[in-house]
């Protein structure tokens, strides 16, 4: 694959073959972003585990403490009180089963999040199909099926993201924006290691975390000291 000049020159910064500490990691990562939109800066973390077996899984959220920087559209399946408690807290989109054929059928997607009541799961079910493969299915360990809407949804506005192993054992995650200040970024980036630590299954053994590296969505690969894991 044939780079540009811009990712030809950061990728000069960068000596492939080191483990950075965090701190200079995302420092050279904020240099080699070059690309004329503000672009996310984001963690790829490899692991040791075997997602095939349960015990072996990976998920949950945190909330960063500065964010992603980016605006979260958040869909809430609600009934009753809840679905004006849903609005009260700022949900840009509420509804319940007359929003199933939207999504189903006009192939309605206008949102990044969904949270869900547990007594409308039953209805959300129906749409795994379209929601699963884009990692939208509320769910319960990611605080998404619940009945504290306003929590979550504060939670997501404030910041949250979702961890998940994908189906090469990989977590892939964004801790903010090339414009966010060093420290802003470093401690979204504490706070997530933080939470995929504490997540390490028991039954994984030996180290945990194979490989950790930095990247804007157009610049080159920073690698993290990931012996400590």
């Amino acid at each position: 694959m044939k780079h540009g000049k811009k990712y030809v020159e950061a990728a000069k910064l960068i000596d492939r073959a080191q483990q950075y500490e965090a701190a200079e990691a995302i420092s050279l990562v904020k240099k080699s972003a070059t690309a004329k939109f503000d672009e996310t800066v984001e963690v790829h973390i490899r692991t040791s585990c075997d997602g095939r077996h349960a015990d072996q899984q990976i998920r949950g959220a945190v909330v960063l403490p500065h964010g992603t920087g980016k605006t979260v559209k958040v869909l809430v399946f609600a009934k009753g009180t809840k679905l004006d408690e849903a609005q009260a807290a700022g949900a840009d989109h509420v509804g319940g089963e007359e929003l199933i054929p939207k999504i189903q059928n006009e192939g309605w997607l206008d949102f990044d999040v969904v949270v869900a009541t547990p007594d409308m799961m039953g209805v959300v079910g129906r749409l795994g199909k379209v929601l699963g493969p884009k990692g939208l299915m509320p769910n319960p360990k990611a605080g998404t099926v619940t009945m504290d809407v306003t929590k979550a949804i504060n939670d997501i506005k404030a910041g949250k993201i979702e961890y998940r192993l994908d189906k090469a054992n990989i977590i892939h995650c964004p801790i903010g924006k090339a414009s966010f200040t060093e420290e802003q970024l470093e401690q979204n980036y504490t706070a997530l290691m933080d939470a995929i630590v504490k997540a390490k299954p028991s039954t994984v053994k030996g180290q945990y975390l194979k490989s950790i590296s930095l990247a804007t969505t157009m610049g080159p690969g920073v690698k993290v000291v990931s012996n400590k894991y």
